[in-house]
Order: structure tokens, then sequence, then C-alpha cells
């Protein structure tokens, strides 16, 4: 007996899957014919069934003979009132109440409409007849819609029965979590199930939202996500403020969930919650830094009509340096990089975003050729220029100095020159915290760079100036990308030092603040943006490990590796004896132009290029220290 049931169910099962996949398949107008064609014969079934309660047995064969012509008109009217009131635009697995709505207003015209041409003929429909058939023919059309739906939900609850769903706890009872929990139930991909919300609001307590029980406020979120297996925790507060959320996903962290979240409110454009926004929750989520401000109207007067080179453009600061600028309507945007796929790839963004609205000319060229450079400023003649080229990577740099001493100082000198010579009016060097005190090339390099421009911005008409900050969250060769590499892999994740720390920024916001800076510059400043707090690396590991749900070191083991050749325990962003200016803007600061001689400078730069050409590698680091003062190399601890 049981094994007939089983076979029964079986079949039933896989009827019901071949009738919804064959109607998700059908084209708009095979939808549209079918569901004229369904209640059509619902209409007449309606009819029929409002006869034989008017009349009962007295539904006689003369009243049989009327029911044709009755039927036909009734039927077109009715048709033609749902069209009107385009009930057969709608899904069906998307039937709600607004769907109901329709078929309320294009039931109700159609049957008054059917009254007024009875009252009008000789057929003199009864009142009784029409109202009858008005409310039956309501409830089996609005039927038909709604029991496509709870078939699908009923399968879909089938199948994820058939695996385990993800237990999910929702932060936040208001619209937004809500909206997120009714698309989790309905979802036919997505094998999730709500088990319980938080909110700090102490009315809702116990409530239910769409069957859900709110459980407790932000304190509850520990033990609750203990008590009922949670598996994953998403956080659906689009108004919450930067530190708010930070102080949520702290409480988050202590559980062993995987943390999602939503993204911001003015993310969510069109003012509804889909699963497809959910994300992972991101380290700059956790560093609780507000969005950074910039004056638009200043930025936009000097970038706007205005021919504009980003070098390096297709790195991680030049790309995101491409993407505002071409906001701000340059007169053209030059893109100059030496390698061609990262060039290609933000070439292709900005076509796809501003089609022909941009005047775009992407440029593969090294800048370390001077006869290249000034080809390329003597032909587009670029007004403002953004220098991020350079080498960034410390332990590399530290295996070939004479790279970094190519790309970073003479690249840098070649590029500056240009500009002078071809009468750019703003020259804008992206430095770094590295450049402070340097313990590596890499940092003596850029820190020579500094000097370069600073010593340039003397004798030219252009303004040349240098932007310094530490490090940006996600750009090529940062710790977060090895990190979550590392954690995918299974681990272990590895950490120079457990005392080391780092400044961290967002590429968008540095950008930005690169850019107002741009816009304050008047010659030879050396400006520091504001990152905050510093943020010791083994707490990202730490906080990395935990929002991917996984336990540090008991799931993904955390490796203490030492230091490596040139890197520090603490990075500085400013030199002792340059001091520090305040500017109009609360995120960026002035550092006091020092005073250096260009014509000693140029020397040391000459003998240090006749070094480089004679092959003299092991007279670098000498002549380094003398060029650069601050600059005392560490092996590594």
């Amino acid at each position: 007996m049981e094994t007939v049931v089983y076979t029964v169910n079986e079949g039933l099962k896989k009827l019901v899957k071949t009738l919804l996949t064959t109607l998700d398949n059908l084209t708009v107008v095979q939808r549209k014919i079918t569901l004229v064609i369904i209640d059509i014969i619902l209409i007449q079934f309606s009819l029929i069934l409002a006869l034989y309660l008017k009349y009962g047995g007295g539904f006689t064969l003369s009243r049989l003979s009327t029911f044709f012509l009755y039927s036909a008109i009734v039927t077109t009217i009715m048709i033609a009132s749902l069209y009107i009131n385009n009930i057969y635009n709608s899904l069906w697995r998307f039937a709600s109440i607004e769907e109901l709505i329709l078929v309320f207003k294009g039931t109700t015209l159609g049957t008054i409409v059917i009254g007024i041409i009875g009252s009008l003929s000789y057929l003199n429909f009864e009142v009784t007849l029409v109202m009858i058939f008005y409310l039956l023919n309501m409830a089996f059309i609005g039927g038909s819609r709604f029991s496509y739906r709870l078939l699908r939900r009923a399968f879909q609850s089938y199948k994820k029965d058939c695996l385990p769903p993800t237990r999910v706890m929702v932060i936040g009872g208001g619209e937004a979590g809500a909206m997120l929990i009714k698309e989790l139930l309905h979802s036919r991909e997505i094998n999730k199930r709500p088990i319980a919300i938080i909110d700090d609001n102490p009315c809702k307590k116990s409530c239910l939202i769409h069957g859900i029980p709110v459980v407790g406020d932000r304190n509850e979120i520990t033990s609750k996500a203990k008590e009922l297996a949670i598996d994953e925790i998403i956080v659906a507060i689009p108004s919450a403020n930067k530190k708010e959320l930070k102080e949520i996903l702290n409480l988050c962290k202590q559980t062993k969930c995987k943390i999602k979240t939503l993204p911001g409110i003015y993310e969510i454009v069109d003012g509804k919650v889909s699963v497809s926004h959910i994300r992972d929750v991101e380290i700059e989520d956790l560093l609780g830094r507000e969005p950074v401000s910039v004056d638009l109207k200043e930025i936009s007067g000097y970038l706007k009509d205005q021919v504009v080179l980003v070098t390096g453009g297709g790195g991680s600061i030049g790309s995101e340096l491409c993407r505002q600028i071409a906001s701000f309507e340059p007169k053209q945007l030059i893109i100059l990089d030496i390698y061609e796929n990262n060039a290609y790839e933000i070439q292709q963004e900005l076509i796809r975003k501003y089609n022909n609205k941009i005047n775009l000319e992407v440029i593969i060229a090294s800048i370390r050729d001077k006869k290249r450079m000034e080809y390329i400023f003597q032909t587009f003649r670029p007004q403002i220029v953004f220098h991020a080229a350079a080498h960034k990577h410390v332990p590399l740099m530290e295996k070939s100095p004479t790279e970094a001493i190519e790309n970073n100082v003479f690249g840098t000198l070649n590029v500056a020159e240009c500009a002078d010579k071809f009468g750019a009016k703003r020259f804008i060097l992206i430095s770094t915290d590295k450049a402070v005190n340097p313990t590596n090339i890499m940092g003596a390099t850029k820190r020579l760079a500094e000097m370069i421009i600073q010593t340039l911005d003397k004798k030219s008409n252009t303004k040349f100036a240098a932007v310094r900050f530490g490090n940006v969250l996600g750009s090529n060769g940062s710790v977060i990308p090895l990190f979550k590499k590392q954690i995918a892999e299974g681990g272990p994740v590895t950490v120079t030092h457990p005392e080391i720390n780092r400044y961290f920024m967002t590429i968008p916001e540095a950008v930005q603040l690169v850019i107002q800076a741009g816009a304050m510059a008047k010659g030879g400043e050396i400006f520091v943006l504001d990152m905050g707090e510093p943020v010791k690396i083994v707490d990202l590991a730490y906080d990395l490990i935990k929002l991917s749900g996984l336990e540090p070191n008991v799931d993904i083991k955390i490796e203490f590796t030492g230091l490596r050749p040139g890197e520090k325990l603490y990075e500085e962003l400013l030199m002792a004896e340059e001091g520090l200016q305040k500017t109009e803007h609360n995120k960026i600061f002035i550092g006091k132009p020092l005073d250096l001689d260009f014509n000693k400078l140029h020397m040391e730069l000459t003998f240090l290029r006749k070094i480089l050409m004679d092959g003299e590698v092991n007279q670098i680091t000498q002549l380094m220290t003398q060029i650069v003062p601050t600059y005392k190399r560490v092996e590594g601890l």
C-alpha cells in the first residue's frame, strides 16, 4: 500500500513539474492566449452554475435555448473588460493583491455592462442572476490566478525540503526586512528559510512579519543565533548610518554565522528590495566610515571642458580616477597605461556607460620613454595630469630596485617635465604613506618623486602637488583580496606580524579626495588625507574569516610569517619636519613644502641615472640614502 501511495505521489509531482515548466516556457503571446482560453471556460462554467443556482429544477429547455446567445454576449463583454483592465499583462507567479484588484475591476465593469445591455434588450437579465454570475465569475477568475502561485509555492517547498535550507536571521523588521522576508519565502532559486527577526523596537517583539517572529533586539543576536541554529544573518537596515552598521556587524561577528547585508538606502534606487541586492559584508562596512563629502562645484570647475590625462589609468586608483573624472564632463579623457588589458577594461566600461557622450583616448605607452611622453603631450596638450603610474609592491621592488627607480623616479620626472614644457595647468602626483621616513626602496622612490614635483613647482607655471594616503581596500595587490583567496582555499591566512597595522580607505573615497585636493592645489603642496584610525592587519584577518561564517584558528588557521624586507610595523602619513596645516576640507591636510634645491637635486638625479645605465646596482642604496635623507633601509625583523 505504501509503495502505491509513493508511486502516486511521485507521479503527481512529475505532472505538476511538467505543467509548471510548460507554463513558464510559454511566450508572451502564447501566455495571453492561454489565459483567455482559461477565462472563457471559467466564464461559461460560472454562467451555467449561476443559471442552475437561480432556477434549480426550473432550468428548462426553453431557458437552455437562450443560453447560447446569452453566453456569447456575456463572454465577449467579460473578456473585453478584463483585457481593458490589463489582467492579461500580469504574471501568474507574482499574483498578489494588485492582480486581485485588476480582477475585481474587470469583472465589475463587465457585469455592469452586461446588466445595462440586458435591461435595454429583450433578454431582460434578472438582477439576482447577474449578481450570482458576478460573484462566481470573480471567484473563479481570481482563484485561477492564485491557484498557480499556490501550486508553485507548494512545489517549491517540496524542492526545498529535498535539501536542508539555510536558516536565516534577518536584522531589521522595517519595510526592507519585510520585503526581503517575503521574497525569501517565495523565491524559487534560493534555498533560504527565514527563521527569526531582530529589531530594536520593543513594540515589535513577539510580533509576526509574514509569519516570522521578532525574537528580540540587537543585544540578543548572539544568543538567538545559537538557540535557533542560525546559519546566516542578513542585515536589512538600508537606512542605517555607517557607525550603526558597524556596531550591528560587530555583534553579528560574535556568532558563527555567515553575514550578509543589503546596500545602503541610496543604492536601492527603485525603492524595492530583492534577494539580488543581498551582498557579502565587506571590510569597509566594519570601518564605520561615513561617506566622504566633496565640493562638486569646485571640482567640476577645474575638470569640466578640460583635457585630462591619467597615467596608470588602468590600475586600481587610476581606473577609479577615470570613472569619477568622466562624470565631470571633461573635453577629453586620456587613459595612459603600459598594461593593455587593464586599459581595455576601463575603456570598455566607460564606453558602455557614456556611449558617444565622452571623448575618450586610450594610449598604451611607458612613462619611462621620454620621447613617447613628449609626443603624447605635444599631440593632446593635456591641461590636467593625474600621475598614478608607479610600481608599488614593496617586497618585489626590494628585489628589483632599478625597476622601482626607473619607473617611480625617472618615469615621474619624464611626465612632470612634459607637463611643464607643454603648459599643463595642474599636475597631481599620487603618493603614499610609505614615502614618510621610508624603510624600503619603493617608499624612497615615491619620496623622491614628491621632491621632484616640489622643486619643479618653483620654476614652472604648472601647479605641481602630491596627494599622500595609505592603503586602499580592494586595490590590486592589497592584503584584503589575498586574505579572501586564502580563506577560499581553506587557509592558512598569512600575516607578517601580530602587531603590524595600516591605515585604510576605500578606493572611491580616496579618489574623491585626490580630485578635491587637485582643486585646492596652489603649487608645491603635499596633501595628506585623513585615513582615520589605523587597523591591525591581524584584526582584518579575524574579521574576514568570521564574516565567512568560519572560526579563526579552528576552521581557518592564521599564521605569522615575519616582517618582510623593508616593511614597517607602523606607517606614518607625515614627516616631522613638514608640519601639518588644515584646509577647508576636514579630511585633507597640507604638509608644509620643504626648501629643496632644484639644481642640487637635478645633479643627484643625473648621477643616479648614470649608475643605472652603468649597471652599478650595489651603489643604488647608498646613493638613495644621500638623495632622500629620511630613507633608512630595514632588512626585516
